[in-house]
């Protein structure tokens, strides 16, 4: 009988891993891997694994902060309310703008990129991006609105078709990589992966969740964290390589459209399933945090992203990976040092003794800070240029 008890235990623990790691590498893995292959071959294979190994560890270790965070706090809250309850109002409001900014990218890039994704699926060119793209903006923006509660687990949706998406390019192009496409290198183009791939492991939203989801088994949550960040690791490195080695100097900034229309097909359910998912998450945080109405919300949402990819387009600036890579370096950079700074005040005022804790180390803090700072003017420098 006690061993069976174990067993129930042990399984039980299992799947509120399971569940806490998919969570979380569904957040991770949104559309915007596909613009990996693109940078990498603008650098080289050798400087963009860098970059994928480097910021792994980064957002790795900047996750176990956030999870200590989560755990050293009793009540529940999203990243805004934690950074106002260690940083203070200011914090909250600069929590909110990293995270609206970033979902804004994200949504201007989706409509990039379904725009090329249609436009190639129907004409066999991406001559008419911008048609497709605002009747894609005008379908998603209905469907936004009426809520498609349906549609609340879009990112576990999002996260098997790009497995399905993964596991297939291997099948079927692993014995077409040309190993010659990855021993290129191009040191000029040292930063260019790094905010498309820093914007490619954003998942801080989702670790709150994570609490929720183990109640009191928040011993699992290192773990956790830590499994999903290698998954993703390793899921970048094997697309980019079968990617990047099949397609090598050919491969474009939406990297399905050089592996055909089956792959062209998953990777815009993937973009709009992670789409609809971001239109109502920023809804819902324009009603629920800054007290507006659905209408008003709903509107916010859809006009700004219309406007900023009108502008874009018109002056022929609509760049896919431009935009997740100054989404990466803003968002996720700004959200990355408010975590670096609201840890030391949770390790302070915490009241609630952690599962586990990472040491603080004021030279690592600053040397992260740095490098997002550095990162983030190094791309708005190449974005003017």
């Amino acid at each position: 009988m006690d061993s069976f008890i174990i067993t129930l235990i042990k399984k039980r623990k299992m799947s509120k891993t399971f569940l806490a790691i998919s969570a979380l590498i569904g957040t991770i893995i949104g559309a915007g891997f596909l613009g990996i292959p693109y940078v990498v071959m603008k650098s080289g294979f050798s400087i963009g694994l860098f970059h994928l190994i480097f910021l792994a560890i980064v957002l790795g270790i900047i996750m176990l902060y956030l999870g200590e965070i989560v755990l050293r706090t009793k009540t529940n809250h999203q990243l805004p309310c934690y950074a106002e309850k260690y940083l203070g109002k200011p914090g909250k409001k600069l929590m909110l703008a990293a995270f609206t900014f970033g979902i804004y990218s994200a949504i201007i890039a989706y409509l990039i990129a379904e725009g090329e994704s249609f436009s190639f699926i129907f004409t066999n060119s991406i001559q008419y991006q911008f048609i497709f793209g605002i009747a894609f903006w005008i379908v998603l923006s209905a469907l936004s609105y009426f809520g498609l509660k349906a549609l609340e687990e879009a990112d576990s949706l999002g996260f098997i078709i790009i497995i399905i998406l993964v596991i297939s390019i291997i099948a079927l192009k692993i014995s077409k990589i040309d190993t010659s496409n990855l021993t290129y290198s191009n040191p000029i183009n040292f930063f260019t992966p790094f905010g498309v791939i820093l914007f490619a492991y954003l998942g801080f939203s989702v670790v709150p969740e994570m609490k929720r989801i183990f109640g009191k088994e928040n011993n699992l949550m290192k773990k956790s964290i830590i499994c999903a960040q290698i998954i993703a690791f390793a899921i970048y490195v094997i697309f980019t390589i079968v990617v990047l080695g099949f397609a090598g100097a050919n491969t474009p900034q939406l990297s399905t459209l050089a592996l055909g229309k089956p792959f062209i097909l998953l990777g815009m359910i993937t973009m709009f399933t992670s789409y609809i998912t971001l239109s109502i998450v920023l809804i819902d945080t324009f009603r629920f945090d800054f007290h507006l109405s659905k209408a008003k919300s709903w509107l916010i949402t859809i006009i700004i992203p219309l406007i900023a990819f009108i502008i874009l387009e018109l002056t022929n600036n609509a760049s896919f990976t431009t935009i997740l890579s100054v989404g990466g370096v803003i968002s996720g950079g700004l959200t990355a040092i408010l975590i670096l700074f609201m840890v030391k005040n949770a390790k302070k005022f915490g009241n609630r003794t952690p599962e586990y804790e990472i040491p603080y180390s004021k030279i690592l803090t600053w040397f992260l800070i740095l490098v997002f700072i550095i990162g983030a003017i190094l791309e708005i420098i190449n974005v003017i240029k």
